[in-house]
């Protein structure tokens, strides 16, 4: 099986800097250090800079641990986490992020993924501005400069580095002949015709959080950032290619400029909640409803695009693992997302290490929301730790006395021995999908009582949406598998996981039928045909 391009990790935080903190998030911690309970869910914060991360552990009630402890519930990290690390984790522990992910969170890996799937699904693929990875690209991005001056067309690109952050190395371009060849960049159209508030280019911060990659489980927070330029806009020209305070939105070139505005409230200054920006656009008439299905629908997308590499990185990491085991993965991604003058989102990039930096009101606000309601859809409990040492400790006995819940058959069996063998096995299998189906609708009763702000979009309630986006999974898996290990493309495709609780009863309401005629004496062993042709007709259902 080809192996996955590694994933960049960076080193844990320097040590925090608690002056950074505004002078409100102090009361806010002596208040929460009341309501503190001493409970047995424990969290460890070491991997973390930012003070907000900490008051919402503590408002949940958590216990923070020492930095050395590496059995607490929730481990929460700044940065990109070894693959080793999650594989050492017990099935009671969350750690914020998945293996995989920088599938989609490089600008480099983005690109790369989002031309396989735009080749393969065009109509569906247009919220992604038309993109060239260098060096590999470099002789394409000429050839379309070409093209452009043949038809006596200029366009502006953005020249990005493959790997930066907090809009380091950006620049404008109109010719592309200056461009280094070697070098490892990556080459934008620009949106030059950009949705304007009050004359200035923005963006949106969208947070999402991913609970699940088996299944694939999205949320949407409603609400989040709005990112203003400082400078006026002006289309670009040869004259303001390099006024980056217009054409770029990120916060942290921005504050450097003395235009921008700090302000305590959420609709003034250059940074405003996205709360705020909805009901800016229902005043104006504009389709707010629409707004957000776009984004979710961008959302999702883009997920479909990462989920095969996420998925098969997180069973290298879990191996054994049965489909619908609770993940000791989540992550709260930070989608960057650009509205052209005609309210069309188009996708910048995802930040898989999104700040929670609060230096003002806005973003204490926002973000306090964002991460307290995330803990709360994950449904860490005190007991998990003790149901999970429990089942090892069962798991360990039953291997050491070969107390198994089936037994061997001995060579020579009889044919209906082996009926009766193969009814059993197929009876415990069904059972302990059983056990998980119904450990996911337990899961999803606490989910859709502990939403807050967030709403789930994938998977979606509308029927039609939901084929459309299995559709979609159905290819950027067809694209991921080709070439990798049969066995892994067998249990994707596993029938079992489709089945609800109803037709799985039904299958082993079958399986007792069966196995009396089995044992009666007037019957005739023919048990396992049977069982076989009703599991083919129910498949032909599904």
């Amino acid at each position: 099986m080809p192996s996955l391009p590694q994933e960049r990790v960076i080193q844990g935080p320097s040590p925090l800097d608690l002056n950074t903190e505004l002078p409100y998030q102090n009361t806010m911690k002596r208040k929460v250090r009341k309501k503190k309970k001493k409970g047995t869910i424990t969290a460890n914060v070491a991997g973390t800079k930012f003070e907000i991360v900490r008051l919402v552990i503590d408002e949940m009630g958590f216990m923070k641990t020492p930095d050395e402890d590496e059995t607490s519930n929730l481990i929460w990290c700044d940065s990109a986490v070894q693959q080793e690390k999650i594989a050492e984790l017990q099935n009671y522990q969350r750690i914020n992020h998945f293996p995989g992910m920088g599938e989609i969170c490089r600008k480099d890996f983005l690109a790369r993924n989002m031309t396989k799937m735009i080749k393969s699904r065009p109509l569906d693929y247009t919220f992604v501005p038309r993109t060239w990875i260098f060096p590999a690209e470099y002789t394409q991005f000429q050839n379309y400069m070409k093209e452009l001056k043949k038809k006596r067309k200029q366009k502006t690109f953005i020249v990005k580095p493959a790997n930066g952050a907090m809009g380091h190395g950006i620049s404008l371009i109109r010719n592309g002949d200056k461009l280094p060849s070697q070098d490892h960049l990556i080459v934008q159209e620009y949106i030059e015709k950009p949705f304007l508030m009050e004359g200035y280019k923005f963006d949106l911060r969208i947070y999402i959080l991913v609970t699940s990659c088996d299944p694939l489980k999205i949320f949407l927070y409603h609400d989040g950032l709005v990112r203003m330029g400082t400078e006026k806009y002006i289309p670009p020209n040869e004259s303001n290619l390099t006024q980056l305070y217009m054409h770029l939105t990120n916060y942290s070139v921005n504050k450097h400029n003395e235009h921008f505005e700090r302000d305590e409230t959420e609709n003034k200054g250059s940074k405003r909640s996205i709360k705020w920006f909805t009901e800016f656009l229902q005043a104006n008439q504009h389709d707010v409803a629409k707004f957000w299905s776009d984004i979710s629908e961008l959302v999702v997308k883009t997920l479909i695009v990462a989920e095969p590499h996420v998925l098969h990185a997180y069973r290298m990491c879990r191996p054994g693992q049965p489909p619908g085991s609770e993940s000791v993965c989540f992550e709260v991604l930070g989608f960057d997302i650009l509205l052209d003058r005609k309210l069309k989102p188009w996708l910048l990039e995802i930040n898989r290490a999104p700040s929670f930096g609060t230096d003002q009101k806005i973003d204490y606000d926002v973000k306090k929301g964002v991460l307290l309601n995330a803990l709360k859809l994950l449904n860490i409990r005190t007991s998990d730790k003790r149901r999970n040492l429990a089942k090892q400790k069962a798991e360990a006995q039953r291997r050491l006395y070969g107390q198994n819940s089936i037994k061997r058959l001995l060579p020579g069996s009889s044919d209906w021995e082996q009926q009766r063998h193969q009814l059993e096995r197929r009876k415990e299998e069904l059972k302990e999908r059983l056990a998980q189906v119904r450990k996911q609708i337990s899961k999803e009763e606490h989910e859709n009582r502990h939403m807050g702000n967030y709403r789930r979009i994938y998977p979606p309630e509308d029927k039609t949406l939901l084929e459309k986006y299995e559709n979609l999974l159905a290819v950027a898996f067809q694209t991921f598998l080709s070439g990798r290990a049969a066995s892994f493309q067998r249990e994707l495709n596993n029938p079992l996981k489709k089945m609800k609780e109803e037709d799985i009863l039904d299958l082993l309401e079958q399986c007792e039928i069966d196995d009396e005629k089995l044992m009666g004496k007037t019957a005739k062993p023919r048990g396992l045909k049977d069982i076989t042709h009703y599991i083919v007709k129910l498949l032909k259902k599904l």
